[in-house]
Parts: structure tokens; C-alpha cells; sequence
């Protein structure tokens, strides 16, 4: 576990210089971030795959929209990985383990387990058998998050402190090039196979099988990685447990070691509130675009052009600034950006149907969300110390990370409905506060300092 570090160490990092932007932009070339970057994209493809392009799959089979509403179940695996992370903390997979190491043996193995799902889900049939479909997506949405529980564990015990910034932005702006080839991408692969004469089911059928292709970038990468020396040092820890001890201490141990922490339950209740005030307000984005009278189209051709183009520049940015700055000074600098942006909408909904204008307020709002998200993860990365169950500590914090997208947003169109547009999106910057007060009240506690060498 790393300790705090002392007056002279903390006098050392006052005196040294912070990294110029060409320092900074230097590190996203280093092999252990372009690494991080590879398995970024390989986690990101997936997702869609189970989600928002099956359910265009089974629209276009003639699938009812009941049976499609049914499918957001199908994403359950995505909030509930912390239940199995310890497994992969703590089990070796035969051969994998053996020949690849703790972490890198289990990534290929989740990996080539991807692979089988995706392929499964592309020989399944929307419009004749739904179930065998929804088996097939659950498969995949399972392997899928395992990956991520594998990658997340990887990222976080792999990068030394001054790579940790880089790796993040890298994966983050990965992750979302992964979701565009997944979502986009297969839309025009499909299209293109039906123009060559092949039947529609059979064009759908090859765009699985070429995303199954793909996931192979993240096999290749794992293969080339080497394994984390934390890793290494966690696995000679425990060599001679047997695996039931070695699954109950990582699921224990990563709940006991968390909660005997200092204010623990103000760091849990700050990852919960942090990333509020972007759920609260996204929720109801798309609703928004399309009642101020935009198309559907209007809103899919600037989220998916500019607004993914601010997304990856806000990942990067957020990157220089949780290298730049300290833990604390870039948690102010997301915190304050991702709230006051939510303004943006507010000025839109005076303007009314413009492009430009909801072009600019898009922008402004994946800019400072992605800078957010990357200091954010900066956090959570920094709050799982010990290499005996990082994958399940961070499971655990992205599982209560999404408790205000998932909950507590819940209630968001009723708000709007009751305070109409400009109103409700000057409200989504006040329900920061509560997130801006514990961060005051952590950094007074001395929480960020007590992370030790923070890993941004």
C-alpha cells in the first residue's frame, strides 16, 4: 500500500518544475500508454454490439418495440461486474495464467471469450427467435465487462505516476472511437454488404462477424504487453492460498481496506455526486434537441461528428490538466467546467432551432464532460492502492459512479417538465454543489494528500 508521503517529499514535488505542454503531449507516445490506448478500443467495441446496434438489428427484423424495450435488461452485467471482479482478482485461469501472467492471462482469455459471444450473437436470428438473441447479447454483454474489470485493473497497476494522465485520456478517447466503429461503423458495413447483393440478414450477420474480427486489435495488444510488476508482486504474495482464500480476501479485503481509510464514506459519497450534474442533465439532452424542433438526423449527425471530435480533444485536455495540476486543483477545474457547461443548453433553448448554435452548445458540453471523465478516473484510479483487488475496488467505485446516472437522474424529466428547458438546465449546474462542498470538505481533511504520489 503506498504511504503518505512526508515533508520533504511533499517540499521535493513543490520545488519541481510542472511538465511543459510538449512534455506533456511526449507521453502519449510511450509504449505503456499506446498499449492502454489498444485495450481502450477493444473495450469500447462491444458495448454497442449488445445495445444500440442490436436494437437496430432487431428494428429492421420487425422485432415489436415491447420485446426491444425488454433489451435494456441485457446491460444488468455492466452494473453488477463488482459481484464477480474478485474472481478475477484472485482465480488463475489454467494455461492463461500460467503462460501470460495474472493479468495479461486473463485478458487474452476474456478476450478470446468475446469473441466466441459475438460470433454467437451473429449466427442468432431477431426476427425468428428473440430469446436465442437475448442470450446471445447477455453472453456478450458479460464477456464484455469482464474485459473491462481485466483492462481497468491492468491500466491502473501497469502505468507509473507520470504516464497515469496519459493513459487515461488515451483510453477514454479510445473507448469512444471503439463505440462509433461498434455503432456507426457497423451501420455502414452492413449497408455496404446489402449493396453488393447479399440478403439483409446476411449483411447484419458479417457486421457481427467482422466486430468479433476486431476485438483481436485488444488480443494482439495483450500478447504484447508485458505483466504488471504489481501484479507480479500480489501474485508471489499469495502463491501457496488456496483459491477460496484468495476469493475471499479480495472481496473482503477490498471492502475492508477502503472503509478503515479516512473519511471513507466522504470519498464514497463525492465518487457518487461527482459526475451528478452531467448524468442529471444528459439524461435529458436528446428529449431537448428534438422538442426545440431539430431532427432526428440533426441531432445524430452533429453528436456523432462534433461532438465526438470535442469529446477526444476534452479527453486529451483533461489529460494536461491532471498532469499539470494536482489531484485536487483538477478535480476544482472538471468539477466547475462539467456544471457551468450545462448552461450552454439553457442559452440554446433561448436561441431556439439554430445548427450552429447546437453545434456549439454539443461541443461545449462533450469538451468539459470528457475533461471531467478523465480527471475523474484520475480519482479512482488514485483510491485503488493495493494490487490484491484493484479490478474489484474499481469495479466497486464505477458501480457507485453510475449510481447518479442510473438513480438519482431518474427524476430528471419531471423537473424539466415542471421548470420548462432554460430553467432545468441552470438547475443541472446547481446539483453540483453538493459534489463542490465534500470536495472542500476532503480537501481540507487533507483526503488528496493522503493518496500519497498521485498517480496524474
Amino acid at each position: 500500500m503506498t504511504s503518505a508521503p512526508d515533508s520533504s517529499e511533499a517540499a521535493l514535488a513543490a520545488l519541481k518544475p510542472r511538465a511543459s505542454w510538449r512534455e506533456s503531449m511526449a507521453v502519449y507516445t510511450q509504449p505503456r500508454v499506446l498499449i492502454v490506448l489498444l485495450l481502450g478500443l477493444s473495450s469500447g467495441l462491444p458495448l454497442a454490439l449488445s445495445g444500440s446496434t442490436l436494437l437496430v438489428w432487431m428494428r429492421e427484423s420487425g422485432v415489436d418495440l415491447g420485446t426491444i424495450g425488454l433489451f435494456a435488461l441485457v446491460g444488468t452485467p455492466y452494473t453488477l461486474k463488482f459481484l464477480w471482479a474478485p474472481l478475477v482478482d484472485a482465480l488463475h485461469v489454467p494455461f492463461f495464467t500460467r503462460r501470460f501472467g495474472r493479468r495479461r492471462g486473463w485478458l487474452v482469455f476474456s478476450q478470446l471469450l468475446l469473441i466466441c459471444a459475438i460470433l454467437l450473437l451473429a449466427l442468432t436470428d431477431p426476427a425468428r427467435s428473440p430469446l436465442f438473441v437475448a442470450l446471445g447479447a447477455l453472453l456478450v454483454a458479460a464477456m464484455s465487462s469482464t474485459q473491462d474489470i481485466v483492462v481497468d485493473a491492468f491500466r491502473v497497476e501497469s502505468l507509473p505516476e507520470s504516464e497515469q494522465a496519459a493513459g487515461m485520456a488515451s483510453y477514454v478517447a479510445a473507448y469512444r472511437i471503439g463505440m462509433l466503429i461498434s455503432t456507426a461503423g457497423v451501420l455502414f458495413l452492413v449497408s455496404a454488404f446489402e449493396s453488393t447483393g447479399i440478403a439483409r440478414s446476411t449483411a447484419w450477420m458479417w457486421g457481427y462477424v467482422a466486430m468479433a474480427a476486431m476485438v483481436l486489435i485488444g488480443t494482439v495488444t495483450a500478447l504484447a504487453a508485458t505483466e504488471p510488476e504489481q501484479s507480479a508482486q500480489a501474485e508471489a504474495a499469495t502463491r501457496g492460498e488456496s483459491a477460496f482464500n484468495r476469493v475471499l480476501q479480495a472481496a473482503i479485503g477490498a471492502f475492508s481496506e477502503f472503509l478503515t481509510r479516512k473519511d471513507a464514506w466522504a470519498a464514497l459519497a463525492f465518487v457518487v455526486l461527482f459526475k451528478f450534474t452531467d448524468a442529471f442533465s444528459g439524461t435529458m439532452t436528446a428529449p431537448f434537441v428534438i422538442d426545440l424542433g431539430f431532427t432526428r438526423n440533426d441531432y445524430a449527425a452533429i453528436v456523432k461528428g462534433v461532438g465526438l471530435a470535442a469529446t477526444l480533444i476534452g479527453g486529451f485536455a483533461g489529460g494536461f490538466v491532471a498532469r499539470r495540476y494536482s489531484l485536487a486543483a483538477s478535480l476544482w477545474i472538471g468539477a466547475v467546467l462539467q456544471a457551468v457547461s450545462n448552461l450552454a443548453f439553457s442559452w440554446l433553448a433561448i436561441v431556439g432551432v439554430n445548427q450552429w448554435a447546437l453545434a456549439l452548445a454539443i461541443s461545449v458540453e462533450n469538451f468539459t464532460s470528457a475533461i471531467g471523465t478523465v480527471i475523474f478516473v484520475a480519482y479512482l484510479s488514485a483510491l485503488c492502492r493495493n494490487p490484491l483487488h484493484t479490478a474489484t475496488q474499481y469495479a466497486l467505485l464505477t458501480a457507485l459512479a453510475a449510481v447518479g446516472r442510473t438513480y438519482l437522474s431518474a427524476g430528471a424529466g419531471y423537473v424539466a417538465q415542471a421548470t420548462g428547458w432554460p430553467m432545468f438546465f441552470a438547475i443541472s449546474v446547481v446539483v453540483a454543489v453538493p459534489s463542490l462542498i465534500l470536495l472542500i470538505w476532503l480537501q481540507r481533511r487533507k483526503h488528496f494528500e493522503m493518496l500519497g504520489p498521485v498517480r496524474v
